[in-house]
């Protein structure tokens, strides 16, 4: 099938590489000339396992096309993809200049039938005014060509997008139009050979579930992180209460580990978009409320400890930082926990030795050249004369360090672990004063 892409994001780029690999014929469109000029030259704008040589060969046999031209891509694809941004406005909305803006430019050129899918995660009711767009400007052109508006809101995990993509667990279809369902059907068809995945539904109802889904998982970390506190006031240890909850099959092991809060393109921006929907139609979401203010106070953590333990005044101090990046198998910091440290910890004075095995280009284009920030090659590097360990990111090269390094390059044997990545006994065996979050064997309790 002919495919268009609009959108070479983190969804566009996986979803056109994914498409193109399984046989369809997928022209990507995108408006920046830069991104569109380094993609055909195989540089890919994000780190993502397993992404660059899926693009690459696919560009290479001609199933993958990288454009800035949106009229040949509109004409290119009878199915038209639109995976674009929807970057919170000031209050926390999703603002959708740049979805309507595609739908607008493919009703200005489209001259036959386009079923056009929506990718991006927009709030409830966005089809319609997607379809109002589109009838709008194919008003003013006086044509009538047909076109209908799906949501299929995806469902990747940064860090394993390809896979994801690749094996979807459900691919959810909404739409209003029976006859969309085949060429839909037809489009997934290599997707779906073990079992049927796809999920039909009304468009609303596809596009809360998106929310819906990220909402939850998000109320999961939150949970977790409010009864890490609860732990580390009561002498208890969150680690063996995880084990102790996630062991019951109606709760599991995923999305319960407590740290410094969770971050990315996805959770902190749906939370906040979900609800500002529903305070839009007079409802208050007295839940998501609580989960988005635990995930904010929860990111101020690592630095309420070490304030604890070296005072408020932190000049002439430099700490070594392990993980920038949101989470593991990434290079994206957007609203990483290690940002809010970094800036806490440089309004307090103090110097940031970072490391991270994929991010040290990002911190540098997010934060440029300063005198207290050293980016390091290596992790053991960032330890050299700093006052204290500080781990942002659970990478697996951080899970099994040589401790006789760290306690060597640090000035003293302080670690700060917001990943809670080490055992407290043996770590307090080995010499550490150890803090981790919601583990109180550093924290002498309440009651």
């Amino acid at each position: 099938m002919k495919v268009t892409v609009f959108g070479i994001g983190y969804v566009g780029i996986v979803q056109a590489a994914v498409l193109a690999e399984v046989g369809h014929d997928v022209m990507c469109i995108d408006v920046d000339e830069h991104k569109v000029e380094n993609l055909k030259k195989g540089n890919i704008p994000i780190f993502e396992p397993g992404l660059a040589p899926l693009v690459q060969q696919n560009y290479e046999t001609g199933r993958l096309h990288f454009t800035t031209d949106a009229k040949a891509g509109i004409a290119h694809g009878t199915i038209q993809f639109i995976a674009v941004g929807t970057p919170p406005d000031e209050d926390g909305s999703a603002d959708l200049q740049y979805v309507t803006a595609v739908a607008r430019t493919i009703a200005e050129h489209m001259t036959d039938h386009k079923v056009v899918v929506d990718k991006s995660t927009v709030p409830v009711g966005t089809a319609d005014k997607l379809r109002q767009v589109m009838a709008t400007t194919l008003e003013k052109r006086g044509s009538n060509v047909p076109f209908d508006v799906v949501s299929n809101p995806e469902f990747l995990k940064e860090g394993a997008a390809v896979a994801d993509c690749m094996r979807p667990e459900r691919i959810v279809i909404g739409s209003d139009s029976k006859e969309v369902i085949e060429p839909i059907r037809e489009l997934y068809e290599p997707f779906n050979r073990n079992h049927d995945r796809i999920i039909m539904m009304d468009i609303r109802s596809a596009e809360l579930t998106k929310y819906a889904a990220n909402c939850m998982l998000a109320t999961k970390i939150s949970f977790m992180n409010e009864m890490s506190n609860l732990a580390e006031m009561l002498g208890a240890d969150i680690e063996k209460v995880r084990q102790g909850i996630g062991s019951d099959s109606r709760i599991g092991y995923h999305f319960i580990y407590p740290g410094c809060g969770y971050g990315g393109s996805c959770f902190p921006k749906d939370v906040q978009a979900l609800i500002r929907t529903a305070e839009h139609i007079g409802y208050q979401p007295k839940l998501l409320q609580a989960v988005e203010q635990v995930n904010y106070q929860q990111k101020y953590k690592l630095n309420r400890l070490i304030s604890d333990y070296f005072g408020e005044d932190l000049k002439g101090k430099t700490f070594s930082l392990w993980g920038l990046a949101f989470k593991p198998n990434t290079d994206d910091m957007r609203e990483a926990s290690s940002r809010v440290l970094m800036e806490q910890l440089w309004q307090a004075g103090a110097t940031v030795q970072a490391y991270d095995p994929e991010a040290m280009h990002e911190v540098q284009h997010i934060y440029g050249q300063r005198d207290d920030l050293k980016v390091m090659d290596t992790k053991e590097a960032a330890l050299q004369g700093a006052d204290a360990l500080v781990i942002c990111t659970e990478w697996q090269s951080f899970r099994a360090p040589d401790f006789d390094i760290i306690k060597g390059a640090l000035k003293q044997p302080v670690i700060f672990d917001g990943r809670n990545l080490f055992d407290p006994e043996r770590l307090k065996n080995r010499g550490f004063t150890y803090y981790a979050i919601g583990r109180g064997s550093s924290i002498k309790p309440v009651i």
